[in-house]
């Protein structure tokens, strides 16, 4: 079923925040963040355009957990078929594995990205997701 922005903005139990401009060279369309928290965890509420992706990326040292809460979206790691994920799903990504996440082309999608704290963690981003899954 294709959700609107609207529809997003309504499903959502979070704001859409805005526009993500700090980090647009990573998504391969719009995106949008809320800050949700940012001590003891980092917590952001994104929400993805349709078929909007962020780039291949790693956390190194420490995960990411994705509470799914709008829409419709994908995940995928690296050498695996994309998942499709929907409202109540939850994606737990350890530390070192190669993955995206977006929304479908038919659909706005919003997640609650939860960093997981590691001493010296960091992400590194990568090559774009937007043309083809590997």
């Amino acid at each position: 079923m294709t959700k609107s922005m609207e529809e997003i903005r309504k499903e959502c139990p979070f704001p859409i925040g805005e526009e993500n401009t700090m980090f647009a060279q990573y998504f391969s369309k719009k995106s949008y963040t809320a800050i949700l928290a940012t001590d003891p965890l980092g917590i952001v509420n994104v929400t993805f355009e349709p078929d909007c992706r962020n780039n291949w990326h790693i956390h190194h040292g420490a995960g990411q957990i994705l509470l799914c809460t709008a829409g419709e979206g994908l995940y995928q790691e690296w050498g695996k078929e994309p998942i499709a994920l929907k409202p109540g799903d939850v994606v737990n990504i350890p530390a070192e594995v190669k993955h995206w996440h977006g929304a479908t082309p038919g659909s706005w999608f919003s997640h609650v990205a939860i960093a997981v704290p590691g001493k010296g963690s960091s992400c590194e981003w990568l090559e774009s997701a937007a043309e083809e899954s590997n």
